[in-house]
């Protein structure tokens, strides 16, 4: 299982938001290599950047990203407001994968074309929910799609890398949600990155259980409750 620290950017700071709340943000820091440079150094398998900013319509980051990526030599994965095809062409030419939230579910015919060009290892689906149904635009927008049926979609036409969160799990160090984490690995060919709620080292196992491709750490990393090297171990 891949162990995947998140280093989340709003102006040019490192920070974790509340349930994706961006008037609950706690700063960790101003510097955001030598964040990126600490976690690769403790053997993080991939760096999963985020810029909020770009997620909320408040700005970018994409100058700073590309300052980051090329600081470390551990791959990483860019995700945040990649809602247009040159977005995502651009963001390719520096890292490895990019999350694809809101685009996937509003130009499906976009995303296809994107699959034939690019492959599915470099496209990785960001399923982000609320207990089951899947929300958009930055967690601010509800749907009435199910997180399931559309993962089934997904697969069905030929994507395979996921991200799910269950939003009322971010970053509120409450323990991952297991049980939609379990349904979306038991999906044939579905590589999925389990993300929000990791409270301490002993969700990992729990995480590895249900067959996670990956793990993000988030809050409990920033606040020393868990780390790269433990996780690593039981990973």
């Amino acid at each position: 299982m891949k162990v995947i620290p998140a280093i989340d950017l709003m102006n040019g700071q490192v920070v974790r938001l509340y349930k994706g709340d961006p008037n609950q943000k706690t700063i960790y820091s101003d510097d955001p290599i030598s964040i990126a440079k600490k976690w690769e150094s403790a053997g993080a398998d991939l760096i999963h950047l985020v810029d909020l900013d770009a997620t909320l319509g408040l700005g970018s980051n994409f100058e700073l990203i590309k300052k980051i990526v090329s600081s470390v030599s551990v791959p990483v994965e860019i995700a945040g407001g990649l809602r247009s095809e040159s977005l995502i062409l651009e963001a390719l030419k520096i890292v490895d994968r990019v999350v694809i939230g809101t685009m996937a579910f509003k130009e499906p015919e976009l995303l296809q074309n994107l699959l034939t060009k690019l492959g599915s290892d470099k496209l990785v689906i960001s399923v982000d929910h609320k207990d089951g149904i899947i929300v958009t635009h930055g967690w601010q927008s509800n749907t009435d799609i199910s997180l399931i049926d559309s993962m089934n979609e997904f697969l069905g036409v030929g994507f395979t890398e996921f991200l799910l969160t269950n939003v009322n799990r971010d970053g509120t160090l409450e323990g991952p949600d297991l049980e939609f984490l379990e349904e979306a690995c038991s999906l044939d060919k579905a590589n999925v990155i389990a993300s929000g709620g990791i409270s301490n080292i002993d969700d990992i196992p729990k995480v590895k259980e249900k067959n996670a491709w990956g793990v993000i750490l988030g809050k409990a990393l920033y606040e020393n409750k868990i780390s790269i090297e433990e996780t690593k171990k039981l990973s």
